[in-house]
C-alpha cells in the first residue's frame, strides 16, 4: 500500500531545489491527492507546517502526516545558496520521503546548516523537541574535583586576506582569542569559555566583520554595502576612531551573522569545548596534533582534499575515525590565521591560580572594547592613540556570588607613543605612521607597515598582566593593582560590584576615592562618606588605577561575563 517510488515522485513534484514549484490547477491537485491517499493506506492524513533558520534565512516545512509516517513533503528556503542549500533540500526531501521519517536521513556534506534548518522545520512542524530545546532543558551533570584554578588566557594574530579587493589593495585583519578555563587538581579541564574578536579592514565585504580604518589620519579602501566592490576611502577621524572600537563584537557576540559550515562560530565552538572537558592540556595537545590537519588545524573528517589531509586521514583506525563522531559539527580550526584558540587556553593553564568555592555553579567571559585619545601628541604634533581589549572571566558561587573573577586587558597604541613595554601597530598595510623607536619621547622615523611588520607587530602584542614589572603604576604593578580589585570583589554579586563602583569611585576618571584628588566632585563625592565608609576603603587603598575610562572599560567587562554566564555544576572536594 506504501508506494515509495509514488512519495518520491510527489516530493520531485512538490519541491524545486529552492523554493517550491508553483503548481497547482485540478489536475496536479487530482495527482497529488490520489497519491497521498495511495501512500496513507487508510490512516488519517493531516497536515502541519513549522520552519527553523536556514543558512540564509528562514526555512519552512509543510508535512504530510499518515500517522507518524512522513509522506508529503514541501520545504521553502528562498534564501537558500541554489547550487549548495538548494541542492540538499532537494536531496533531503527525497531522502526523508522514501524513509517516511527523519530517522537514518544524515545531514548533505557541506551544507549542514541548510540540512539542519530542514531537519528543525520538519521537528517543529511535527511538535518535536528541538536541538536548541534539548539544549536548554539539559542539566548540567555534576563534576566533583579539588583544587581547583582557573585560568585566563590572550593569543593574538593577523590575518593576511582574504586576498584584495576589486582595487587591488590588500584584505587583513587581526584577531584576539581569549580563553578562561577552570582546572582541577591534576590539570584537567573541568570547564572553559571561549570568545574571540576579528577586526578586519573597511573592504572586506562580510557584513557582520567588526571594521577598523586605522588611527586618527589614516585612511583605507571601504566596501560598505558589502557588495565586494569598494565604495569609498574611508579618512578616519578621532570620532570615528572612537565609534569603530566601541562598535566590535566578538564572534560570541556576532551570533547567527557569523555562520560556519555546520552552524555558527558560538555552535562549533561550543562543541569543542563540551569535548575538551577532562583533558589535561598534554591530551589535548596530542589530540589536536592527532586528529586536526597539519596543515590549517581543522578537525579531519575525510572531507578535505589535500594530500597531507587525506594521507593523515587514512591513516586512522576505524576506532580513531568514530572517536571524531563526538565532534562532527565542529569543522573551524583550532591554530591557523584567523585565531589561535588552542594557544589561548594553553595559555590559561599557564596563568591559572586558586579559586576558594564550595561549588560553582555559573562560569562567564566578558569582553569589552574602547579607545583612547592621547596621552597627547609626539613632538611632531601627531596624535598618540590607543584601543583596548578588556577581558573578565568569572566563576559564580550557586547564590549568584562571584567566587573568583581573572581580568586582563592588551592596549595597544600607536608606535609613536614613547613608553617601553606598550604593544605597538603601526597600522594595516600599507600604511604608516610615527614612530619613537627608543622612547625617549621624540620621534626617530617614519614606519612604513609591511605584510611582514604588520605579522610581526601583533605576534609581539602583550597583555598588561604579561608586561609584568615593566608596567607599573602609583603603588605597584597593573598586575599588582588588579589582583587586589579581584580579591575585595570575591564574595559579592556583580550588581554589588557595579554599586560598589558607583558609590565609591569617581564619576570623572572610574579610580577608588581616598581623599587625594584635587578634582572639585571627587572631593565633595569623598566629603560625603561616613567615617566607616572611609575606613572601608582601606581594603583597596594600594588600588589606585581607573576601573572605567579611556585605558579601558574593566567594569563593562566584569558586567558582561555575568550577562554572558552559562550554567556548570562542579562540586568541589576537600583536598586530600
Amino acid at each position: 500500500m506504501n508506494s515509495k517510488g509514488n512519495l518520491i515522485g510527489l516530493g520531485i513534484m512538490a519541491v524545486a531545489a529552492v523554493a517550491v514549484v508553483g503548481a497547482s490547477g485540478p489536475i496536479y491537485n487530482s495527482i497529488k491527492n490520489a497519491q497521498l491517499q495511495n501512500a496513507a493506506g487508510g490512516e488519517e492524513i493531516t497536515t502541519v507546517s513549522g520552519e527553523a533558520e536556514g543558512y540564509g534565512g528562514p526555512i519552512t516545512a509543510q508535512v504530510t502526516l499518515a500517522g507518524d509516517r512522513i509522506i508529503g513533503l514541501e520545504i521553502t528556503g528562498s534564501q537558500e545558496t541554489p547550487d549548495i542549500g538548494g541542492a540538499a533540500i532537494t536531496s533531503l526531501t527525497n531522502s526523508i520521503l522514501e524513509n517516511q521519517s527523519l530517522e537514518g536521513v544524515e545531514a548533505v556534506s557541506g551544507a549542514t546548516w541548510t540540512s539542519n534548518g530542514v531537519f528543525g522545520a520538519i521537528r517543529s512542524a511535527m511538535g518535536e523537541e528541538t536541538a536548541e530545546d534539548s539544549d536548554q532543558a539539559a542539566v548540567q551533570e555534576e563534576i566533583q574535583a579539588s583544587g581547583i584554578t582557573h585560568g585566563l588566557g590572550i593569543y593574538s594574530n593577523g590575518r593576511l586576506g582574504p586576498g584584495s579587493d576589486d582595487q587591488g589593495v590588500g584584505v587583513y585583519s587581526f584577531n584576539e582569542v581569549a580563553a578562561y578555563v577552570l582546572f582541577d587538581s591534576e590539570g584537567r579541564i573541568l570547564d572553559l569559555e571561549v570568545d574571540q574578536l576579528e577586526v578586519a579592514t573597511p573592504n572586506y565585504d562580510g557584513e557582520s566583520m567588526p571594521g577598523f580604518t586605522g588611527f586618527p589620519g589614516q585612511s583605507y579602501n571601504a566596501d560598505e554595502d558589502h557588495d565586494a566592490v569598494v565604495d569609498t576611502v574611508l579618512e578616519q577621524t578621532e570620532d570615528t576612531f572612537l565609534a569603530q572600537v566601541e562598535s566590535w563584537q566578538t564572534k560570541r557576540e556576532r551570533g547567527s551573522s557569523y555562520k560556519l559550515n555546520s552552524g555558527t562560530w558560538t555552535d562549533e565552538m561550543d562543541i569543542f569545548e563540551e569535548a575538551f572537558k577532562g583533558m589535561t592540556i598534554d591530551e589535548l595537545q596530542q589530540w589536536y596534533d592527532a586528529y586536526c590537519s597539519d596543515v590549517n588545524g581543522k578537525p579531519l573528517f575525510g572531507t578535505s582534499e589535500n594530500e597531507e589531509d587525506i594521507a593523515k586521514y587514512e591513516a586512522f583506525s576505524d576506532e580513531d575515525k568514530a572517536a571524531l563522531d563526538a565532534i562532527s559539527g565542529a569543522t573551524m580550526s583550532l591554530n591557523d590565521a584567523h585565531g589561535n584558540i588552542l594557544g589561548a587556553i594553553i595559555k590559561a593553564y599557564d596563568n591559572r591560580r586558586p579559586v576558594e568555592a564550595e561549588k560553582i555553579a555559573k562560569i562567564g567571559l566578558g569582553i569589552t572594547n574602547t579607545g583612547r585619545l592621547g596621552p597627547g601628541s609626539d613632538d611632531q604634533g601627531t596624535g598618540v592613540y590607543s584601543f583596548n581589549t578588556q577581558v573578565a572571566g568569572v566563576c559564580y558561587n550557586e547564590d549568584g556570588t562571584i567566587a573568583g573573577v581573572y581580568t586582563d586587558v592588551m592596549e595597544v597604541a600607536t608606535p609613536n607613543y614613547d613608553g617601553e613595554s606598550m604593544p605597538g601597530l603601526t597600522g594595516f598595510p600599507g600604511q604608516s605612521y610615527n614612530a619613537d623607536e627608543d622612547h625617549d619621547a621624540v620621534v626617530d622615523t617614519v614606519l612604513e607597515q609591511t605584510d611582514d611588520s604588520f605579522l610581526a607587530q601583533i605576534d609581539a602584542w602583550q597583555t598588561k598582566r604579561e608586561r609584568g614589572s615593566s608596567y607599573k603604576l602609583n603603588s605597584g604593578t597593573w598586575t599588582d593593582e588588579m589582583n587586589i580589585f579581584e580579591n575585595f570583589f570575591a564574595g559579592m554579586t556583580t550588581d554589588e560590584v557595579s554599586n560598589w563602583f558607583a558609590a565609591y569611585c569617581s564619576d570623572v576618571n572610574g579610580r577608588p576615592l581616598f581623599g587625594t584628588s584635587e578634582n572639585e566632585e571627587d572631593i565633595a563625592k569623598y566629603e560625603a562618606f561616613s567615617d566607616d565608609e572611609k575606613a572601608a576603603m582601606d581594603a583597596v587603598s594600594r588600588a589606585t588605577m581607573s576601573l572605567r575610562d579611556a585605558h579601558g572599560d574593566i567594569l563593562g567587562a566584569i558586567e558582561k561575563a555575568w550577562e554572558n554566564a552559562k550554567e556548570t555544576n562542579i562540586t568541589v572536594s576537600p583536598a586530600e
